[in-house]
């Protein structure tokens, strides 16, 4: 694997683990390039929306939680499954995907969610 595609991989990680994590403004100015184009329905087109967001996101579930499972990087893509979860002990699964420029930063997302279900027909986790 090239160096870009191991740098772009750890710097997704830490870039969705900071937000995540309460830290949003700092991620964007250290991950995010000029422009921001967001597939996420819920959340703003563009920086500012992202970090809006994740910044109520922080105030009103402070004590959530997020595990990484696989990060995958291909081309100017990384995808990250991860395992989140939150008060109440309410589980999702994640697939996060972000394109990266020519220099390293992030600057499109899209994304999938899904609550872990109690039951599975096939007897497998989605972990």
């Amino acid at each position: 694997m090239s160096n870009l595609l191991k740098q772009n991989k750890a710097n997704a990680v830490t870039f969705y683990q900071m937000a995540y994590l309460g830290e949003p403004a700092k991620a964007v100015e250290r991950y995010v390039g000029d422009e921001y184009i967001q597939h996420n329905p819920a959340v703003a087109n563009g920086k500012q929306g992202f970090i809006d967001y994740f910044d109520e996101m922080q105030r009103d579930y402070p004590d959530k939680q997020i595990r990484f499972l696989r990060t995958i990087a291909e081309g100017d893509m990384v995808a990250l499954h991860t395992h989140q979860t939150w008060p109440g002990n309410d589980q999702y699964v994640t697939m996060d995907f972000f394109r990266f420029d020519e220099n390293g930063k992030i600057v499109e997302h899209w994304d999938s969610i899904q609550q872990v279900p109690e039951g599975s027909a096939n007897g497998n986790s989605m972990f």
